[in-house]
C-alpha cells in the first residue's frame, strides 16, 4: 500500500495493530478521522491516555474498575459466596448483560496454555484459591470458553480446590463447544448460568 504522506503512513500502521484490524479498515478509519472536527480526534485521543494512565483493577476480584473495589464486588445485594470464574473482562460484560446472575466474578486474565507458555502462574488462580481456603466461598461456576485450554483451566483450579466444602458448577453446554462468552446470545448465556451443572458431572461426560 503506498501513501502519499508518511504521516498518513505511520497512522494506518499504528490503528492496524489493533485487534481485527486490517491495512485497508485502518486507513479507512484514519480518513474518517481527517474528515472530523479536531476536537473530536483530540477527545479520542485523550479518552485513551486516561484509560491507559488512570484505570484501575480490582484488587477483590480483577475486573476492570474506576476504583480499588469495582462496583459489582462493592454491591451489597450480590451473593459474595458465589463466584463466576472467566476468562477476561469481555465474559463479565456478557454475564452481566443477561442480568441472570447475582453472584461475583473472579477474572483470571486468560487460560493455562502450554502451547503459547501461559501456565498457572501467569494466571488470577492464586488469589481465587486464597478466597476458597478462606472460607469466603461456597460455590464457584466455571464458566470458561468449552476449549481444551478452558477445560484445562477448569480442571487444574478444580484440584487447587480439593478438600475443601465448596460446591463446584460449570455453565450449562447451551454454549457451542469451542465458543467464547462474548459471543453467545444473553438468552443462551443466561439459560446456561442458570442451568449450570455440578462439575463432576461435566467430566463424567467428558
Amino acid at each position: 500500500m503506498e501513501f502519499s504522506s508518511k504521516l498518513l503512513e505511520n497512522a494506518v500502521y499504528e490503528m492496524s495493530q489493533l485487534p481485527g484490524i486490517g491495512k485497508r479498515t485502518a486507513l479507512r478509519l484514519v480518513l474518517h478521522l481527517l474528515k472530523r472536527p479536531a476536537e473530536q480526534t483530540v477527545n479520542l485521543s485523550q479518552a485513551l491516555l486516561n484509560l491507559k494512565d488512570s484505570i484501575k483493577f480490582c484488587k477483590s476480584c480483577h475486573n476492570i474498575s474506576d476504583t480499588d473495589i469495582c462496583e459489582i464486588c462493592a454491591n451489597p445485594k450480590r451473593d459474595k459466596t458465589v463466584v463466576c470464574v472467566v476468562e477476561d473482562v469481555r465474559d463479565v460484560m456478557a454475564i452481566e448483560n443477561t442480568g441472570q446472575y447475582k453472584g461475583l466474578y473472579h477474572v483470571l486474565g486468560g487460560k493455562i496454555s502450554p502451547m503459547e507458555g501461559i501456565g498457572p502462574q501467569d494466571l488470577n488462580i492464586h488469589s481465587l484459591v486464597g478466597k476458597a481456603k478462606r472460607g469466603e466461598i461456597k460455590e464457584l461456576i466455571f464458566a470458561l470458553s468449552s476449549t481444551m485450554e478452558g477445560d484445562t483451566t477448569n480442571f487444574y483450579i478444580y484440584k487447587q480446590l480439593e478438600g475443601l466444602e465448596i460446591a463446584t458448577s460449570t455453565i450449562a453446554r447451551g454454549i457451542a463447544v469451542g465458543d467464547e462468552l462474548e459471543y453467545a446470545d444473553e438468552v443462551t448465556l443466561g439459560r446456561s448460568i442458570l442451568n449450570r451443572i455440578p462439575f463432576e458431572g461435566s467430566l463424567k461426560a467428558n
